[in-house]
């Protein structure tokens, strides 16, 4: 399955991007409205995009009363990115989403910089929402955690239904002339392909620590990209920060990625899931796949 990153795409102001994808990634919602960050909250760098954008949102009663049904003219399932403060503020606005058949999956933020994410913390978070809603709960982490795999181990018992990695990394980029940071608040998280790396790593652990279901995403640009983290273990494809250069990359990553799985002589996406973790090799001079047992 195809998605957007939250917060890369507004789905009503980009409706035929948002309906080339397989469901839509709605902005962070947060308890009350936030203005966000002062500006400048974007910057160019020479390998990507740093933000600070500061969950700028409505608040969940009116994204409930006003977004909510607005975005049911995309005719795609819509996942809620939930954030907070508490536990408590988590599950709130879970609850609320709860009842909605338009909402096929909640989306936890849990790597907003101002919300703790010990392990405990994280997976006391994951387990209020679960006792909150049937909806499938997804937990997007960040790649700064020192032991990623253990917070992606507790999220699991804590009720967690699958994760989304990466979540942007901090990073800075100051201004020629000055020398003075570009970003209204210095350090924002940062974006693009330079992320891809970091979070080919992050889903590769994961999957092996966890084998849950994960939604990759970090520096997505081709179907290459993609299907290195499929054969990571990422069971879905985000698109982020290539959105805002090629609103066409839904399309144009499908058949990249269709095309690069035939080059590797395998018989389809599913072939290649997970086969990182495989004592398999693909010969180069028939290219087949060949799992050693």
């Amino acid at each position: 399955m195809l998605l957007n990153a939250s917060g890369c795409l507004d789905a009503l102001t980009a409706r035929l991007t948002a309906r080339r994808f397989d469901a839509y990634v709605t902005k962070t919602v947060t308890p009350l409205p936030r203005a966000g960050n002062p500006p400048v909250r974007i910057a160019e760098t020479d390998h990507g995009m740093l933000d600070s954008i500061g969950l700028a949102n409505p608040g969940r009663e009116r994204f409930v009363a006003e977004t909510l049904p607005r975005l049911g003219v995309l005719g795609i399932p819509i996942w809620v990115s939930v954030g907070g403060f508490t536990a408590q503020e988590y599950a709130d606005t879970c609850s609320l989403v709860d009842g909605r058949d338009i909402v096929a999956a909640v989306e936890l933020n849990l790597s907003c910089p101002n919300v703790d994410e010990a392990a405990d913390s994280a997976a006391a978070i994951v387990a209020a929402c679960r006792a909150a809603t049937t909806k499938p709960l997804f937990a997007k982490l960040s790649p700064a955690l020192p032991d990623l795999p253990k917070v992606a181990k507790a999220v699991q018992a804590a009720g967690a239904d699958g994760l989304s990695l990466v979540n942007t990394i901090r990073g800075l980029a100051l201004d020629e002339r000055t020398l003075r940071p570009r970003l209204g608040l210095a350090v924002g998280g940062y974006s693009g392909p330079a992320l891809k790396p970091i979070a080919l790593a992050a889903v590769f652990n994961c999957y092996r620590a966890t084998q849950m279901p994960i939604v990759g995403m970090g520096g997505v640009t081709s179907g290459r990209d993609a299907l290195e983290l499929i054969a990571a273990g990422a069971t879905h494809i985000a698109l982020g920060t290539v959105l805002f250069a090629d609103p066409a990359a839904p399309d144009r990553v499908r058949s990249e990625l269709e095309a690069e799985t035939a080059a590797l002589g395998l018989p389809g996406v599913d072939a290649v899931y997970a086969i990182a973790h495989h004592e398999g090799v693909l010969d180069s001079g028939n290219p087949r796949l060949r799992v050693e047992t």
